[in-house]
Protein backbone atom coordinates (compact mmCIF):
# COMPACT_ATOMS: atom_id res chain seq x y z
CA UNK A 1 0.00 0.00 0.00
CA UNK A 2 1.39 3.40 -0.88
CA UNK A 3 1.82 6.39 1.37
CA UNK A 4 -0.40 9.38 0.62
CA UNK A 5 2.53 11.03 -1.17
CA UNK A 6 3.13 7.96 -3.35
CA UNK A 7 -0.58 7.52 -4.00
CA UNK A 8 -0.80 11.10 -5.32
CA UNK A 9 2.56 10.91 -7.16
CA UNK A 10 4.01 13.56 -4.88
CA UNK A 11 1.18 16.04 -5.34
CA UNK A 12 -0.04 15.71 -1.74
CA UNK A 13 2.25 14.58 1.06
CA UNK A 14 -0.05 15.49 3.93
CA UNK A 15 -3.79 16.04 4.11
CA UNK A 16 -4.70 19.32 5.77
CA UNK A 17 -7.68 20.11 8.05
CA UNK A 18 -10.71 21.04 5.96
CA UNK A 19 -10.07 18.20 3.51
CA UNK A 20 -12.68 15.50 3.06
CA UNK A 21 -12.24 11.84 3.95
CA UNK A 22 -14.74 9.47 2.35
CA UNK A 23 -15.51 6.26 4.25
CA UNK A 24 -16.93 3.20 2.52
CA UNK A 25 -19.09 1.60 5.20
CA UNK A 26 -21.08 3.40 7.84
CA UNK A 27 -21.03 1.11 10.90
CA UNK A 28 -19.42 1.61 14.28
CA UNK A 29 -15.84 1.47 13.01
CA UNK A 30 -16.57 4.17 10.46
CA UNK A 31 -18.30 6.19 13.17
CA UNK A 32 -15.25 6.09 15.43
CA UNK A 33 -12.93 6.85 12.48
CA UNK A 34 -15.12 9.86 11.73
CA UNK A 35 -15.03 11.11 15.33
CA UNK A 36 -11.23 11.00 15.28
CA UNK A 37 -11.12 12.74 11.91
CA UNK A 38 -13.49 15.49 13.07
CA UNK A 39 -11.20 16.29 16.01
CA UNK A 40 -8.42 16.83 13.47
CA UNK A 41 -10.57 19.16 11.38
CA UNK A 42 -11.48 16.88 8.49
CA UNK A 43 -14.87 16.68 6.80
CA UNK A 44 -16.47 13.24 6.50
CA UNK A 45 -18.54 11.61 3.78
CA UNK A 46 -19.87 8.07 4.01
CA UNK A 47 -21.30 5.52 1.61
CA UNK A 48 -23.73 3.10 3.25
CA UNK A 49 -27.09 1.58 2.23
CA UNK A 50 -28.73 2.43 5.59
CA UNK A 51 -29.99 6.03 5.88
CA UNK A 52 -28.74 7.81 9.00
CA UNK A 53 -26.20 5.04 9.61
CA UNK A 54 -23.90 5.35 12.65
CA UNK A 55 -21.16 7.12 10.68
CA UNK A 56 -23.56 9.54 8.99
CA UNK A 57 -24.76 10.69 12.41
CA UNK A 58 -21.34 12.23 13.09
CA UNK A 59 -20.30 12.97 9.49
CA UNK A 60 -21.04 15.73 6.99
CA UNK A 61 -22.83 13.89 4.19
CA UNK A 62 -24.00 10.42 3.23
CA UNK A 63 -24.45 8.67 -0.09
CA UNK A 64 -27.15 6.05 0.41
CA UNK A 65 -26.19 3.11 -1.81
CA UNK A 66 -24.87 -0.44 -1.69
CA UNK A 67 -21.17 -0.92 -1.05
CA UNK A 68 -20.60 -2.41 -4.51
CA UNK A 69 -22.45 0.39 -6.35
CA UNK A 70 -19.67 1.68 -8.63
CA UNK A 71 -21.51 4.88 -9.51
CA UNK A 72 -21.93 5.66 -5.82
CA UNK A 73 -18.27 4.91 -5.08
CA UNK A 74 -17.33 7.25 -7.91
CA UNK A 75 -19.60 9.95 -6.47
CA UNK A 76 -17.96 9.57 -3.06
CA UNK A 77 -14.54 9.74 -4.72
CA UNK A 78 -15.46 12.95 -6.53
CA UNK A 79 -16.49 14.57 -3.25
CA UNK A 80 -13.48 13.38 -1.24
CA UNK A 81 -9.73 13.94 -1.08
CA UNK A 82 -9.01 10.50 0.42
CA UNK A 83 -11.01 7.27 0.58
CA UNK A 84 -10.85 4.65 3.32
CA UNK A 85 -12.93 1.62 4.25
CA UNK A 86 -14.21 0.26 7.55
CA UNK A 87 -14.54 -3.43 6.64
CA UNK A 88 -13.02 -5.90 4.22
CA UNK A 89 -16.00 -6.77 2.03
CA UNK A 90 -15.49 -3.81 -0.29
CA UNK A 91 -15.22 -4.09 -4.07
CA UNK A 92 -11.46 -3.71 -4.61
CA UNK A 93 -11.91 -3.30 -8.38
CA UNK A 94 -14.34 -0.43 -7.82
CA UNK A 95 -11.78 1.31 -5.59
CA UNK A 96 -9.03 0.79 -8.16
CA UNK A 97 -11.22 2.40 -10.83
CA UNK A 98 -11.36 5.70 -8.92
CA UNK A 99 -7.74 5.87 -7.77
CA UNK A 100 -7.00 8.26 -10.62
CA UNK A 101 -9.46 10.72 -9.10
CA UNK A 102 -8.94 10.26 -5.36
CA UNK A 103 -6.19 8.93 -3.11
CA UNK A 104 -6.73 5.51 -1.52
CA UNK A 105 -3.67 5.33 0.76
CA UNK A 106 -4.64 1.90 2.13
CA UNK A 107 -4.49 0.65 -1.46
CA UNK A 108 -6.25 -2.53 -2.47
CA UNK A 109 -3.50 -5.16 -2.11
CA UNK A 110 -4.20 -5.57 1.60
CA UNK A 111 -7.92 -5.66 0.85
CA UNK A 112 -7.52 -8.46 -1.70
CA UNK A 113 -5.26 -10.47 0.59
CA UNK A 114 -7.60 -10.25 3.56
CA UNK A 115 -10.68 -11.01 1.45
CA UNK A 116 -9.37 -14.49 0.69
CA UNK A 117 -8.26 -16.79 3.50
CA UNK A 118 -5.85 -18.76 1.28
CA UNK A 119 -4.20 -15.59 0.00
CA UNK A 120 -4.00 -14.34 3.59
CA UNK A 121 -2.42 -17.52 4.98
CA UNK A 122 0.01 -17.62 2.05
CA UNK A 123 1.08 -14.00 2.62
CA UNK A 124 1.61 -14.56 6.34
CA UNK A 125 3.60 -17.79 5.84
CA UNK A 126 5.77 -16.20 3.13
CA UNK A 127 6.88 -13.65 5.70
CA UNK A 128 8.10 -16.40 8.00
CA UNK A 129 5.16 -16.19 10.38
CA UNK A 130 3.35 -19.23 11.71
CA UNK A 131 -0.37 -19.91 11.14
CA UNK A 132 -2.52 -22.94 11.87
CA UNK A 133 -1.72 -25.78 9.41
CA UNK A 134 -4.05 -25.49 6.44
CA UNK A 135 -5.03 -26.97 3.08
CA UNK A 136 -7.06 -25.57 0.19
CA UNK A 137 -10.16 -27.68 -0.48
CA UNK A 138 -12.60 -27.40 -3.39
CA UNK A 139 -14.62 -30.61 -3.06
CA UNK A 140 -15.60 -33.27 -0.55
CA UNK A 141 -12.82 -35.47 -1.94
CA UNK A 142 -10.30 -32.67 -1.29
CA UNK A 143 -11.69 -32.36 2.21
CA UNK A 144 -11.29 -36.06 3.00
CA UNK A 145 -7.71 -35.97 1.71
CA UNK A 146 -6.92 -32.85 3.75
CA UNK A 147 -8.40 -34.41 6.88
CA UNK A 148 -6.14 -37.38 6.28
CA UNK A 149 -3.18 -35.00 6.57
CA UNK A 150 -4.36 -32.60 9.27
CA UNK A 151 -6.64 -34.90 11.25
CA UNK A 152 -9.55 -34.08 13.53
CA UNK A 153 -10.58 -31.71 14.95
CA UNK A 154 -10.39 -29.13 12.18
CA UNK A 155 -12.28 -26.08 10.96
CA UNK A 156 -13.67 -25.80 7.43
CA UNK A 157 -14.09 -22.20 6.26
CA UNK A 158 -15.19 -20.59 3.04
CA UNK A 159 -12.29 -18.78 1.37
CA UNK A 160 -14.25 -15.56 1.15
CA UNK A 161 -16.91 -13.96 3.30
CA UNK A 162 -17.88 -15.02 6.78
CA UNK A 163 -17.73 -12.96 9.96
CA UNK A 164 -18.08 -13.79 13.65
CA UNK A 165 -18.17 -17.51 12.91
CA UNK A 166 -20.36 -17.45 9.80
CA UNK A 167 -19.22 -19.65 6.89
CA UNK A 168 -17.40 -22.03 9.25
CA UNK A 169 -17.98 -25.68 10.13
CA UNK A 170 -16.14 -27.29 13.03
CA UNK A 171 -15.35 -30.94 12.30
CA UNK A 172 -14.77 -33.15 15.33
CA UNK A 173 -15.14 -36.49 13.54
CA UNK A 174 -16.56 -38.28 10.51
CA UNK A 175 -20.15 -37.75 11.69
CA UNK A 176 -19.71 -34.01 11.14
CA UNK A 177 -19.09 -34.53 7.42
CA UNK A 178 -22.87 -34.74 7.01
CA UNK A 179 -22.95 -30.98 7.72
CA UNK A 180 -20.55 -30.19 4.88
CA UNK A 181 -21.75 -28.75 1.58
CA UNK A 182 -22.51 -31.18 -1.30
CA UNK A 183 -20.09 -31.25 -4.22
CA UNK A 184 -22.47 -29.34 -6.50
CA UNK A 185 -22.59 -26.48 -3.97
CA UNK A 186 -19.04 -26.70 -2.53
CA UNK A 187 -17.44 -23.24 -2.43
CA UNK A 188 -13.71 -22.58 -2.57
CA UNK A 189 -12.69 -23.35 1.00
CA UNK A 190 -9.82 -23.84 3.41
CA UNK A 191 -9.38 -26.51 6.07
CA UNK A 192 -7.46 -25.38 9.14
CA UNK A 193 -6.03 -27.73 11.71
CA UNK A 194 -6.86 -27.01 15.35
CA UNK A 195 -4.36 -25.04 17.39
CA UNK A 196 -4.02 -26.07 21.04
CA UNK A 197 -3.86 -22.51 22.30
CA UNK A 198 -3.79 -21.14 25.82
CA UNK A 199 -5.81 -18.06 24.85
CA UNK A 200 -6.73 -15.77 21.97
CA UNK A 201 -5.01 -12.42 21.61
CA UNK A 202 -4.55 -9.58 19.16
CA UNK A 203 -2.23 -6.73 18.37
CA UNK A 204 -2.70 -3.56 16.33
CA UNK A 205 -0.14 -1.92 14.08
CA UNK A 206 -0.52 1.42 12.32
CA UNK A 207 1.55 3.12 9.67
CA UNK A 208 1.82 5.91 7.12
CA UNK A 209 3.19 3.70 4.35
CA UNK A 210 6.76 3.95 5.60
CA UNK A 211 6.87 4.07 9.40
CA UNK A 212 5.02 1.73 11.76
CA UNK A 213 3.96 1.74 15.40
CA UNK A 214 2.43 -1.04 17.48
CA UNK A 215 -0.11 -1.15 20.30
CA UNK A 216 -0.01 -3.52 23.30
CA UNK A 217 -0.84 -7.19 22.85
CA UNK A 218 -4.24 -7.89 24.44
CA UNK A 219 -6.11 -10.95 25.69
CA UNK A 220 -9.48 -11.61 24.01
CA UNK A 221 -12.35 -13.75 25.24
CA UNK A 222 -15.04 -14.82 22.76
CA UNK A 223 -18.52 -16.19 23.41
CA UNK A 224 -20.50 -17.78 20.58
CA UNK A 225 -17.80 -16.67 18.11
CA UNK A 226 -18.31 -13.00 19.04
CA UNK A 227 -15.77 -10.98 21.00
CA UNK A 228 -16.97 -10.55 24.58
CA UNK A 229 -14.02 -9.14 26.55
CA UNK A 230 -10.66 -7.57 25.78
CA UNK A 231 -8.14 -7.35 28.61
CA UNK A 232 -5.28 -4.90 28.12
CA UNK A 233 -2.48 -5.67 28.38
CA UNK A 234 -2.30 -9.44 28.04
CA UNK A 235 -0.38 -11.13 30.83
CA UNK A 236 2.35 -12.76 28.76
CA UNK A 237 6.09 -13.42 29.03
CA UNK A 238 8.42 -10.82 27.53
CA UNK A 239 9.30 -13.25 24.73
CA UNK A 240 5.65 -13.50 23.63
CA UNK A 241 5.21 -9.74 23.75
CA UNK A 242 8.38 -9.20 21.70
CA UNK A 243 7.35 -11.78 19.09
CA UNK A 244 3.90 -10.22 18.70
CA UNK A 245 5.37 -6.76 18.10
CA UNK A 246 7.97 -8.19 15.73
CA UNK A 247 5.49 -10.04 13.53
CA UNK A 248 3.15 -7.02 13.50
CA UNK A 249 5.91 -4.80 12.16
CA UNK A 250 6.94 -7.48 9.65
CA UNK A 251 3.41 -7.73 8.23
CA UNK A 252 3.01 -3.94 8.20
CA UNK A 253 6.24 -3.64 6.23
CA UNK A 254 5.13 -6.34 3.82
CA UNK A 255 1.98 -4.38 3.05
CA UNK A 256 3.63 -0.92 3.25
CA UNK A 257 0.76 -0.26 5.63
CA UNK A 258 -1.12 3.02 5.64
CA UNK A 259 -3.76 3.10 8.36
CA UNK A 260 -4.43 0.49 11.04
CA UNK A 261 -4.15 -3.29 10.72
CA UNK A 262 -5.45 -5.73 13.33
CA UNK A 263 -3.78 -9.12 13.78
CA UNK A 264 -5.71 -11.84 15.58
CA UNK A 265 -3.43 -14.29 17.39
CA UNK A 266 -3.30 -17.58 19.22
CA UNK A 267 -0.86 -17.82 22.13
CA UNK A 268 -0.03 -21.47 22.76
CA UNK A 269 0.71 -23.21 26.04
CA UNK A 270 4.40 -23.33 25.12
CA UNK A 271 4.42 -19.57 24.34
CA UNK A 272 4.33 -19.70 20.55
CA UNK A 273 2.54 -16.84 18.78
CA UNK A 274 0.41 -17.95 15.83
CA UNK A 275 -1.48 -15.63 13.50
CA UNK A 276 -5.14 -16.51 13.07
CA UNK A 277 -6.55 -13.75 10.87
CA UNK A 278 -5.90 -10.19 9.67
CA UNK A 279 -8.33 -7.28 9.54
CA UNK A 280 -7.30 -4.36 7.26
CA UNK A 281 -8.83 -1.74 9.56
CA UNK A 282 -9.38 -0.83 13.19
CA UNK A 283 -10.77 -3.71 15.22
CA UNK A 284 -13.25 -4.45 17.99
CA UNK A 285 -10.41 -5.60 20.27
CA UNK A 286 -8.77 -2.18 19.92
CA UNK A 287 -11.64 -0.09 21.28
CA UNK A 288 -9.96 0.03 24.70
CA UNK A 289 -7.32 2.31 23.15
CA UNK A 290 -9.76 5.25 23.11
CA UNK A 291 -9.43 5.69 26.88
CA UNK A 292 -6.39 3.60 27.75
CA UNK A 293 -3.72 4.75 25.27
CA UNK A 294 -1.94 7.98 24.43
CA UNK A 295 -3.27 7.67 20.88
CA UNK A 296 -6.12 5.38 19.91
CA UNK A 297 -6.45 3.03 16.94
CA UNK A 298 -8.81 5.38 15.08
CA UNK A 299 -6.58 8.43 15.50
CA UNK A 300 -3.67 6.33 14.26
CA UNK A 301 -5.68 5.13 11.26
CA UNK A 302 -6.70 8.65 10.25
CA UNK A 303 -3.19 10.02 10.76
CA UNK A 304 -1.77 7.16 8.68
CA UNK A 305 -4.03 7.69 5.67
CA UNK A 306 -3.65 11.48 5.95
CA UNK A 307 0.15 11.29 5.85
CA UNK A 308 0.54 12.62 9.39
CA UNK A 309 3.28 11.16 11.61
CA UNK A 310 2.08 8.62 14.16
CA UNK A 311 3.61 8.66 17.66
CA UNK A 312 4.37 5.35 19.36
CA UNK A 313 1.27 4.57 21.46
CA UNK A 314 1.71 4.31 25.22
CA UNK A 315 -0.61 2.35 27.50
CA UNK A 316 -1.72 4.91 30.08
CA UNK A 317 -3.74 2.44 32.16
CA UNK A 318 -4.67 -1.24 32.10
CA UNK A 319 -8.24 -1.64 30.87
CA UNK A 320 -11.08 -4.05 30.26
CA UNK A 321 -13.42 -3.62 27.29
CA UNK A 322 -16.73 -5.49 27.14
CA UNK A 323 -19.08 -5.58 24.16
CA UNK A 324 -22.70 -4.56 24.53
CA UNK A 325 -24.80 -6.75 22.25
CA UNK A 326 -28.49 -6.23 21.56
CA UNK A 327 -29.61 -8.29 24.55
CA UNK A 328 -27.30 -6.28 26.83
CA UNK A 329 -28.57 -2.81 25.93
CA UNK A 330 -31.45 -2.64 28.42
CA UNK A 331 -29.59 -4.11 31.43
CA UNK A 332 -26.47 -1.97 30.93
CA UNK A 333 -28.47 1.23 30.42
CA UNK A 334 -30.36 0.49 33.63
CA UNK A 335 -27.05 0.47 35.54
CA UNK A 336 -25.32 3.50 34.00
CA UNK A 337 -26.18 5.62 37.03
CA UNK A 338 -24.46 3.15 39.37
CA UNK A 339 -21.15 2.85 37.52
CA UNK A 340 -19.19 6.07 37.09
CA UNK A 341 -16.17 3.95 36.08
CA UNK A 342 -17.95 2.79 32.91
CA UNK A 343 -16.88 4.61 29.73
CA UNK A 344 -20.01 3.93 27.70
CA UNK A 345 -19.99 3.96 23.90
CA UNK A 346 -23.25 3.60 21.98
CA UNK A 347 -23.06 3.15 18.21
CA UNK A 348 -26.37 4.80 17.33
CA UNK A 349 -27.85 1.80 15.54
CA UNK A 350 -31.57 2.12 14.91
CA UNK A 351 -32.57 -1.50 15.46
CA UNK A 352 -31.62 -3.43 18.60
CA UNK A 353 -31.08 -7.08 17.66
CA UNK A 354 -29.91 -10.13 19.59
CA UNK A 355 -26.13 -10.63 19.24
CA UNK A 356 -25.78 -7.39 17.27
CA UNK A 357 -22.92 -5.16 18.43
CA UNK A 358 -24.69 -2.07 19.77
CA UNK A 359 -21.87 -0.52 21.79
CA UNK A 360 -19.12 -1.23 24.27
CA UNK A 361 -17.97 -0.27 27.75
CA UNK A 362 -14.35 0.32 28.77
CA UNK A 363 -13.15 0.38 32.37
CA UNK A 364 -9.73 1.70 33.34
CA UNK A 365 -8.34 -0.32 36.22
CA UNK A 366 -5.29 -1.35 38.20
CA UNK A 367 -6.69 -4.88 38.58
CA UNK A 368 -8.07 -6.32 35.34
CA UNK A 369 -9.07 -9.65 36.91
CA UNK A 370 -11.14 -7.91 39.58
CA UNK A 371 -12.72 -5.67 36.95
CA UNK A 372 -13.74 -8.66 34.84
CA UNK A 373 -15.39 -10.19 37.91
CA UNK A 374 -17.12 -6.91 38.73
CA UNK A 375 -18.54 -6.61 35.21
CA UNK A 376 -19.75 -10.20 35.21
CA UNK A 377 -21.32 -9.79 38.67
CA UNK A 378 -23.71 -7.14 37.35
CA UNK A 379 -25.70 -9.88 35.59
CA UNK A 380 -25.81 -7.88 32.36
CA UNK A 381 -23.95 -10.60 30.47
CA UNK A 382 -25.44 -13.69 32.18
CA UNK A 383 -26.76 -15.00 28.84
CA UNK A 384 -23.16 -15.66 27.77
CA UNK A 385 -22.33 -17.94 30.71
Amino acid sequence: MPSLSEETHGAVSRLMPGSTIGIVGGGQLGRMMALSAKYMGFRIGVLDPTPDCPTAQVGDFQIVADYDDKAAIRELAEKSDVLTYEFENVDADALDEVRGEVAVPQGTDLLRVTQNRIAEKTFINRHGIETAPWRAVNSRADLVAALGELGYPAVLKTCEGGYDGHGQIVLHGEDDLARVWPDDDFPPAILEGFVDFAFEASILVSGDGEHYVTFPIVHNIHCNNILHLTIAPADVPASVEARAHELARTLAGGFELAGTLAIELFVTKDDRVIVNELAPRPHNSGHYTIEACSIDQFDAHIRGIAGWPIPQPKLLSPAVMVNVLGQHVAPTRALIGEHPEWNVHDYGKAAVKHDRKMGHITVLTDDTAATVKALESTGCWDDLK
